[in-house]
């Protein structure tokens, strides 16, 4: 009997294809960067499956290229944005994600890119490569202190209360968020305060984004939006890159707006080396690398390829979309 066709986009950790070989045709892009439109154009034709990335954009064009066969798109990221759902439900292909496994990893880059700006690590770190540090500096570096400070997560889902769970019992923080509803056991465990956006920032001394890139929340954080700030915030992205106006956060970091930022994602990805915020002294930006644990991306290829295996065998996705 003739297998399946799978399509991955990527090179995936061993489990993906340990799981998937038996049950289906692999056929697998072998570059370390991403398919070129056409390449994934060619490469999904005649599939039954599609195992696709954030930096893949699944559309009618690759849906038609795909051909009738197609019955499962399966991608390794928690979201979706880079697939057109309801073109695909129109069409009834299966859509399927790898929730709930990135929740430690990510609240852990969160922490680790706060606690870097705050202390000016970015900055030290340059100074001792460059010969620059000469003797130890009363007025040198210094930054800001964690404990007693207030947080704001933006988005209380599993990542931001993550990421509020070792802020607050770590440094006994002050919590403030956001969310489309009170968190009861946030505000009872954490003392969490559930207020408007504006309020949040112009409160929290650290600002943390855990919001899905949406049509709403697209530029949440803008000019206006920083000018709510306190110039001793720092601000920390890992949620998607276009939450933020990035030319905004330019203006506000060069200006001493505010203290500093940290982000994971940025737009485009990967950032150009000529991007005015890498000039910046007080912008940590690093690879997306917010899942990069062997725990989190074992976790997300085992799931992603779960999900082609029910869709191929026209089963419900155990992580469906």
């Amino acid at each position: 009997m003739t297998k399946p066709i799978v399509y991955i986009a990527r090179q995936l950790p061993a489990i993906a294809t340990q799981l998937l070989e038996g049950h289906a045709e692999l056929r697998q892009h072998a570059g370390e960067l991403p398919p070129t439109r056409q390449e994934l154009l060619e490469g999904v034709k005649g599939c039954a499956g599609i195992l696709s990335l954030l930096s893949d954009r699944i559309d009618a064009e690759v849906l038609d290229a795909a051909g009738p066969n197609l019955k499962v798109i399966s991608n390794f990221a928690v979201g979706y944005n880079n697939i057109e759902i309801a073109e695909a439900r129109n069409r009834q292909i299966a859509v399927g994600n790898t929730p709930d496994v990135l929740t430690d990893a990510t609240a852990d880059i969160a922490i680790a890119l706060l606690l870097s700006v705050a202390r000016r690590l970015k900055e030290g770190e340059r100074a001792v490569r460059s010969g620059e540090w000469t003797t130890w500096e009363p007025l040198g570096w210094m930054g800001l202190e964690l404990q007693g400070k207030t947080l704001g997560i933006v988005g209380m889902g599993r990542i931001g209360e993550a990421v509020a769970r070792r802020m607050v019992g770590g440094w006994g923080m002050q919590l403030r968020y956001t969310a489309r509803t009170t968190k009861p056991l946030v505000d009872a465990q954490l003392g969490g305060r559930h207020v408007p956006l504006a309020e949040l920032l112009a409160d929290s001394d650290f600002v943390s984004l855990h919001v899905p890139l949406s049509t709403e929340t697209r530029h949440l954080i803008g000019a206006a939006e920083f000018e709510l700030m306190k110039p001793t915030a720092v601000l920390v992205n890992t949620a998607r890159g276009e939450i933020v106006d990035q030319e905004a956060l330019e203006g506000a970091l060069r200006t001493r707006r505010i203290f500093g930022a940290g982000l994971d994602v940025c737009t485009p990805e990967p950032l150009p080396t000529s991007d005015p915020l890498l000039k910046l002294d007080n912008c940590l930006v690093v690879p997306h690398i917010g899942s990069a644990t062997l725990a989190a991306r074992d976790a997300m290829a085992e799931r992603a390829a779960r999900n082609l295996l029910a869709g191929l065998a026209g089963s419900p996705l155990p992580f469906a979309v």
